[in-house]
């Protein structure tokens, strides 16, 4: 195992009815002026965002409002939310929203606390120093960004986006309101997508040639196993209280780091690679996610093969009868046919996109540019074996 440092600051209301603690969680940020910020018109028309006006107004603190947040969250609209929180005087940001709106917000919480281009932080050149204070209300189980230190943001350049992550502790939410009731009536492609991206937050840790600690496994492979087996009751139960509070929980503790506890930072290929192409075709991350793991997952298992074995046994449920590699294929193939009954795509043509080989290429280039020159863990990744997965995935 390697050394660690845990830290989890977010206070959490959650359960039914919790945005009628949003009042009390505000006040005690002693905000002067808040930014409500979110994405289009279905937080209006539910409702919520009248009970969350009426909490920050009860709170006792003034108010801007900053809607528009679309998925692949734009730098353009940050920098707007930037030009506005200064005019307006704004101390503290609330993300009424999924990963999206959470990650524009912190992107915006950066850009009023430090100097110079927020973009910077997210090409890598310089480290954030400061950032505002936030809080969320979740509306969307997927990204785990209400506990998380990480923020996604695509800036438009060209006619495609170049999508870029910035990790910090500094950003991590005060607090974050979940009522799972919030969530019942995404649409089901929304909330598989959202499931495998909780999934993959923790696959990203799990696969991993370095060292881990046997409680942090067990930690990642309930979470899983839960995760599975409440995707599959939502198929058919969207409105199945108890399923979708096991969801919206995991995507919280898949991402606030517990999972990743003792390991050596976890692999991030596949995340690496989603970013790629969501940024040249602007689609679902959970559904890019599901288009390239499997192709990822047969390029690299060769390299990590006792820890896709116990995947396939503690996770998958294969019997652990047979050679080592075989069991890891079936666990392979196992969670690539979870990903088809749950309506997600297991390649590009599934996806609907059809990439062309100099695009292939751009894309390969590119990830591995934006990481160094290489990426990963179960198998270290440089651009021709990005180039590889992406043919693959065809």
């Amino acid at each position: 195992m390697y050394d660690f440092t845990y830290f989890a600051p977010t206070e959490v209301a959650f359960g039914r009815n919790s945005e009628s603690k949003l009042a009390g969680l505000i006040s005690k940020q002693r905000a002067k002026k808040v930014l409500l910020h979110y994405g289009g018109g279905s937080a209006e028309r539910s409702g919520l965002l009248s009970v969350v006006r009426s909490a920050v107004r009860e709170a006792g603190a003034g108010m801007a409002e900053l809607g528009g947040v679309k998925p692949n969250p734009r730098l353009s609209l940050v920098r707007e939310g930037v030009e506005l929180c200064r005019r307006e005087g704004v101390d503290f940001i609330l993300a009424v929203g999924g990963g999206s709106v959470i990650d524009s917000a912190k992107a915006i919480a950066y850009g009023i606390t430090n100097e110079g281009d927020v973009w910077d932080f997210y090409e890598g050149r310089r480290t954030p120093a400061a950032c505002a204070p936030l809080g969320v209300v979740l509306t969307i189980a997927a990204a785990g960004s209400e506990m998380s230190n990480s923020s996604v943001i695509s800036k438009e350049e060209g006619g495609a986006f170049i999508k870029r992550g910035c990790n910090s502790n500094l950003c991590r939410p005060r607090f974050a309101v979940m009522n799972p009731e919030l969530t019942y009536t995404l649409p089901a492609y929304q909330t598989s997508c959202g499931c495998t991206d909780i999934l993959m937050h923790t696959m990203e840790r799990y696969f991993t040639s370095g060292g881990t600690m046997e409680i942090t496994d067990s930690l990642a492979e309930g979470l899983m196993r839960t995760v599975i087996a409440n995707a599959r009751i939502l198929m058919s139960k969207p409105r199945d209280y108890d399923a979708r509070a096991e969801i919206m929980w995991a995507g919280a503790l898949s991402h606030n780091g517990l999972t990743g506890c003792g390991n050596d930072g976890g692999d991030w290929a596949v995340h690496g690679i989603e970013h790629e192409i969501s940024g040249l075709f602007d689609v679902s991350h959970g559904a890019g996610l599901a288009a390239v793991w499997p192709a990822w997952a047969e390029y690299v298992y060769k390299d990590c093969v006792k820890r896709f074995h116990r995947f396939a046994v503690h996770v998958m449920g294969i019997r652990p009868s047979g050679t080592c590699e075989g069991i890891a294929r079936k666990g392979i193939e196992a969670f690539t046919a979870f990903l088809r009954d749950i309506n997600m795509p297991t390649n590009f043509a599934e996806l609907g996109v059809a990439p062309t080989d100099e695009q292939i290429a751009f894309m390969a280039e590119s990830c591995a540019a934006a990481a160094g020159g290489k990426k990963g863990s179960a198998k270290v990744l440089y651009a021709a074996d990005i180039k590889n997965i992406l043919q693959n995935a065809r």
